[in-house]
């Protein structure tokens, strides 16, 4: 499955900082610097009134999720007595790296319940694995800054380094002095907080969607647990789907395993259908059941056909995406069928059928835009003819017809004569990859 040619990192990266706007980052404003406060610091530390007379401690930070690139406090949660209790962030009058003093004398203390799209940044963020989208890597966040942006406190940056860990566990001012050395900006990174709600920026997903599904397949799978399933939350589901299409085999079950069965079925079904199913053939029976059940029932059933094929014949690697106009329909019918299936990586044109359904001609796109709209596509069949094997045909015959073809795909016809799928030239290749997986000769996996 997955893709083995990547493009330079520098180019990549490159692409990813103009999508995200690196040279508008707030870490290269001196008023940030001089005033970034450790979270870690903060964590236990004394929260006052505006008289200065201690109410409790802090026992985490709570953000709230939305398309600012770094999401603002909305609360605090205080030890007050046995009572955790929850602090509007409006109150928060002076933040420093050893206190938080409050603003009113009179706050309402009520005990804290997590709200939907909140996140705590000591409880979920900190010492958890974050993507920092520039770097295309996976690090774990040491701490985070906090400093005063646009009349609110803000989380600004992200500490990934080693040594701010070890810093962390020394008590006293040590463990509370900002060490920004290694801060990400935090627009830069995809913090993975928690599966229900992930701390999202604007800038980090639209990092993201700039990256390569095989760039994201691999951030994905340096990913371990909720964080894999939070980060693919993130994407937009094609995206999610092109990205699974390149993960290995095995990692990809692991994640499957780890998401809800409709979760999984939305995502197997934007995938190539011959991708789905050699994943599910892997699967366990009873989990494989349960995601069929979740997908339509017509993809379902296409998809338990393509399981049922065994992996070394042609039915067990083809794609059943095609595009498929009867004789009679016109030019302009069939490239609108084109049209319509523009998302899916189909074909270079359309398959033509008779009135039985039987393999005509396969027409390129050229031709169709070349020829009048008005003009039937009987007009247009002729030779040279489209290459087809029989469903059943082993790979060894599969190959010589794509060496004595050398076109870019095969179509796959049942017994009449019908097309049931395609074969592409890197379905074949991906087929042949493990030899031991289908038990060929390495003399067969050579193309001429």
């Amino acid at each position: 499955m997955k893709s083995t040619t990547k493009k330079p990192i520098a180019q990549v990266v490159n692409r990813v900082e103009k999508a995200v706007g690196r040279r508008d980052s707030v870490l290269a404003r001196k008023s940030i610097r001089d005033s970034l406060v450790s979270l870690a610091g903060l964590i236990g530390c004394s929260v006052t009134n505006e008289d200065g007379r201690e109410i409790g401690r802090l026992v985490d930070v709570v953000v709230k999720h939305g398309h600012d690139a770094y999401p603002p406090v909305s609360g605090l949660i205080v030890k007050v007595g046995l009572r955790k209790s929850f602090i509007d962030g409006a109150r928060i009058a002076k933040l420093s790296h050893n206190a938080v003093q409050l603003s009113s004398t009179t706050i309402n203390l009520t005990d804290y319940k997590r709200r939907e799209g909140e996140s705590l940044l000591d409880g979920d963020v900190l010492d958890h694995q974050i993507v920092d989208v520039n770097g295309l890597r996976v690090v774990r966040s040491s701490d985070l800054y906090l400093a005063p942006l646009d009349k609110e406190i803000r989380v600004v940056g992200v500490d990934i380094s080693f040594v701010t860990f070890l810093r962390r566990i020394f008590p006293g001012a040590l463990g509370r002095r900002a060490t920004p050395q290694h801060v990400l900006d935090w627009a830069t990174v995809a913090s993975l907080a928690d599966t229900s709600g992930v701390v999202k920026t604007s800038g980090s997903k639209t990092a993201l969607s700039q990256l390569r599904p095989a760039d994201l397949a691999d951030l994905i799978e340096d990913l371990a647990g909720r964080e894999q399933s939070a980060l693919i939350e993130m994407l937009d589901p094609d995206l999610a789907a092109d990205a699974l299409e390149e993960m290995q085999d095995e990692e990809l079950q692991g994640l499957l395993r780890g998401l809800t069965e409709e979760r999984a079925a939305e995502l197997l079904s934007r995938m190539e259908p011959d991708e789905s199913a050699e994943v599910m053939r892997d699967l366990d029976d009873e989990h494989r059941e349960d995601i069929l059940k979740a997908m339509d029932s017509k993809l379902a059933k296409q998809l338990r056909q393509l399981i049922a094929f065994d992996e070394t014949l042609a039915g067990g690697i083809m794609t059943t995406h095609m595009v498929i106009a009867h004789e009679g329909d016109t030019v302009a019918q069939a490239l609108k069928m084109l049209v319509e299936s523009r998302g899916r990586d189909i074909s270079d044109g359309v398959l033509i059928v008779d009135a039985k359904g039987k393999l005509m001609d396969h027409i390129q796109i050229i031709e169709l835009v070349a020829a009048k709209p008005t003009a039937q596509l009987n007009t247009l069949v002729g030779p040279p003819y489209p290459t087809s094997v029989q469903i059943d045909s082993p790979l060894d015959e599969v190959i010589e017809e794509f060496s004595n073809n050398r076109g870019a795909s095969i179509v796959v016809i049942d017994e009449k004569g019908k097309p049931v799928g395609r074969i592409l030239a890197d379905d074949l290749v991906d087929a042949l990859r493990p030899e031991e997986q289908h038990g060929l000769s390495k003399g067969t996996g050579a193309l001429s």
